[in-house]
């Protein structure tokens, strides 16, 4: 009767325990956690999605994590990440933010107080559309130490510059001259 009550405790006891990711195997979509002695054997993580909707976000050694065990069997268990720990405290501490933070400090965050999202200290952004993307806002601003567009152009609208010159196919559209020029009513030459 003690040897049966026992491992009904043991079974109790490991249905829902907490532990620390020991390693990661990302080609297998598995990892070992550690929790108390006691190591898993290879087991899943839980994902948001795994559907036709698919999500993908791996796990971290020495992330805490719950272990959900089928039946109290921790061969059975399944990894639920995450807690925070010292070792991977929460990225901001914003009332109502929502805030991502990568290792090498990338960060997305939205705030509904003030409305804005922020990405920051990444490297490069690429978004790519079949169809088309559209940009809707009272203003447009950008500060680079250089914009390329390649493609065809179309403006609709006013437009202002400043601080430097238009070029045009060699010619600088303010300060070039033109030659065979004549009062009355003839044409001009061509841009020099």
């Amino acid at each position: 009767m003690n040897q049966q009550l026992t491992e009904i405790m043991r079974l109790i006891t490991n249905l829902i325990r907490t532990g620390t990711m020991s390693e990661v195997d990302p080609v297998n979509w598995l990892c070992r956690v550690k929790t108390g002695d006691i190591e898993t054997n290879w087991i899943n993580w839980l994902t948001t999605r795994a559907g036709h909707t698919r999500t993908w976000w791996k796990p971290t050694v020495g992330e805490q994590v719950v272990l959900l065990s089928l039946g109290g069997n921790l061969e059975t268990a399944f990894a639920l990440p995450a807690i925070y720990s010292d070792a991977f405290p929460p990225p901001d501490y914003s009332e109502n933010s929502t805030t991502t933070e990568s290792k090498h400090g990338g960060w997305f965050q939205y705030e509904p107080e003030t409305g804005q999202l922020l990405i920051k200290n990444i490297k490069s952004v690429r978004i790519e559309a079949a169809d088309g993307i559209q940009l809707i806002t009272e203003q447009f601003g950008v500060d680079a130490d250089q914009t390329r567009v390649n493609s065809e152009t179309v403006m609709i609208g006013a437009m202002t510059q400043g601080g430097g010159g238009i070029g045009s196919n060699g010619v600088v559209v303010h300060t070039h001259q033109h030659g065979g020029v004549k009062s009355g009513g003839d044409m001009s030459g061509g841009p020099q």
